[in-house]
């Protein structure tokens, strides 16, 4: 009060946020937690040399087992496993076609759609499977290790979602190029379902 110029540094004022919206304690596997780590590593970086092992989601190749309530994404072509449900970052629905406005979208291009555009997309926090495509370099493309078949891309700087919104960094991995895999309970087996 005694110095009205004096104000609260808003990166500070940001963090109390983050711990607010997690419920005033630090939970490493929330969303909100996992991006706003992303974001500070990709305004520390210029280029990536060597990240922290703790910013990488385990590979699921290297868990016996995947929780029943987990969501299991395989490549489509050769079925390795990629990712889990808990490793899919989700973000703001963006306004649609309207973003792309800076493409130059034709109005029959407008037409064709709902109105109401949906993700094509899932945008994942990194996994350990990842790693040799992130270090070194700001944006490629994300191939699958085993068939090295193109599932998405990534982009420290950031990319656009087919619905409107950029996100930031962009660990961009198409629906179309995954399976979704879900374990139901039978009895006392478990059967996959996909």
């Amino acid at each position: 009060s005694c110095r009205p110029r004096r104000r609260v540094n808003p990166g500070f004022l940001a963090q109390l946020r983050l711990y607010e919206a997690m419920g005033c304690a630090v939970d490493s596997s929330s969303v909100l937690y996992k991006r706003y780590r992303l974001q500070m590593l990709s305004e520390r970086f210029s280029e990536p040399q060597d990240l922290p092992r703790e910013v990488f989601a385990v590979d699921p190749t290297n868990i016996c087992q995947t929780p029943n309530t987990e969501v299991l994404y395989r490549c489509r072509k050769c079925r390795r496993a990629l990712f889990r449900s808990s490793s899919i970052l989700s973000h703001m629905e963006g306004v649609g076609p309207t973003a792309f406005a800076h493409k130059r979208i034709t109005d029959s291009a407008r037409l064709c759609g709902s109105g109401h555009e949906k993700c094509t997309s899932y945008f994942t926090e990194p996994v350990q499977w990842m790693e040799p495509a992130l270090l070194g370099v700001m944006e490629g493309q994300l191939l699958c290790p085993k068939c090295t078949s193109k599932l998405g891309s990534f982009s420290w700087r950031g990319e656009q979602c087919s619905c409107g919104r950029w996100v930031t960094p962009a660990f961009q991995i198409h629906k179309s190029r995954v399976d979704e895999v879900r374990t139901l309970p039978v009895g006392n087996f478990q059967a996959a379902k996909t």
